[in-house]
């Protein structure tokens, strides 16, 4: 996606991910302030999340387990053998989405779709989902997520893009950036990073 002030973002089908997004920093100098990496196959090595769609369901569970209707379900402890991790071993970010359409003009938008069949990775349900990457004339990156499934399931949809305002591979690093949320609530966690349920 590309718009008129020279801001791109780049969106591969492994994981529906934000491989790049190039901008103008203060100076107005273009840099690449998403970190990914430049092949499919390096993706595939890494368990970075990069820029990737999470999901079934982002975050942890603790212990990976839930219960829905009555009816327990274990998921696979993928997260050090305390927790189910971004919907598993081979969550959405491990999954080839097909692209289902593409659109130009002063809103350049790709949309991405991925069915997940009941069962998978150990989620109730198939779960259908689309994610819409946008680029305005106003250099807005939007990313929007939607999900139909055919039976009670949890889901929790995320992109899990890290951002080095600085520009990839800047000697400074990202450790200098600053990010203000304007948040009513924050979810707290315990040791093992597990959602307290606190808000």
């Amino acid at each position: 996606l590309k718009n008129k002030n020279g801001v791109s973002a780049s969106i591969i089908t492994y994981g529906a991910t934000l491989q790049s997004l190039i901008a103008p920093g203060r100076d107005g100098k273009m840099a690449d302030i998403a970190l990914g990496f430049k092949d499919a196959a390096a993706y595939e090595k890494n368990a970075s999340y990069f820029g990737a769609s999470v999901g079934r369901y982002a975050n942890r569970i603790g212990k990976g387990k839930f219960t829905i209707d009555g009816k327990s379900y274990q998921l696979a402890l993928n997260d050090n053998g305390v927790a189910a991790l971004h919907g598993g071993p081979k969550g959405f970010d491990k999954r080839v989405w097909k692209v289902l359409d593409v659109k130009s003009g002063p809103v350049a938008s790709v949309t991405f779709g991925y069915t997940s069949p009941d069962g998978e990775e150990g989620y109730p349900g198939t779960l259908t989902v689309t994610a819409t990457y946008s680029l305005d004339e106003n250099n807005q990156l939007t990313i929007d997520y939607r999900a139909k499934t055919d039976k009670p399931t949890i889901v929790n949809l995320t992109n899990h893009a890290l951002f080095n305002m600085a520009g990839e591979g800047s000697p400074e690093g990202a450790m200098g950036n600053v990010l203000t949320i304007p948040a009513d609530y924050i979810t707290p966690v315990d040791a093992e990073l597990i959602p307290t349920g606190e808000l």
